[in-house]
C-alpha cells in the first residue's frame, strides 16, 4: 500500500511538473506588472501567474499556522486545567472517605 501510495504521488508530481512547464510554453507574452506605486519590469506572463500562486499558497501557509498556533496553545491551557482539576477532585475524594 505504501509503495502504491509512493507512485501515486510521483506520478501526481510529475504531472504537475509537465503541465507546468506546457503552461510556461504556452504563455510566452512579455507582461510589465502595475502595482499602483511601481511598474515592475516586463516578465512573461507565465511567470507573473506562477507567482501568484506561489505567493498565495504561502500567505494560505501563513494564515492556517496562526490558527494552528492559537488552538494548539488552547489545548495546552485545556489539558492543564484538566490536570488541575483531575487533583483536586483526587483530592477530594481521599478527604471524603
Amino acid at each position: 500500500m505504501r509503495l502504491i501510495r509512493s507512485i501515486l504521488v510521483l506520478l501526481l508530481l510529475l504531472l504537475v511538473l509537465v503541465v507546468g512547464l506546457l503552461f510556461t510554453i504556452q504563455n510566452d507574452v512579455l507582461v510589465p506588472l502595475n502595482i499602483l506605486v511601481a511598474e515592475l519590469p516586463a516578465q512573461r506572463l507565465s511567470t507573473w501567474i506562477i507567482l501568484t500562486f506561489f505567493v498565495g499558497g504561502l500567505a494560505g501557509l501563513a494564515a492556517s499556522s496562526i490558527v494552528i498556533l492559537r488552538l494548539q496553545a488552547s489545548r495546552l491551557r485545556l489539558r492543564r486545567l484538566l490536570s488541575t482539576q483531575k487533583t483536586k477532585l483526587a483530592r477530594n475524594q481521599v478527604t471524603s472517605s
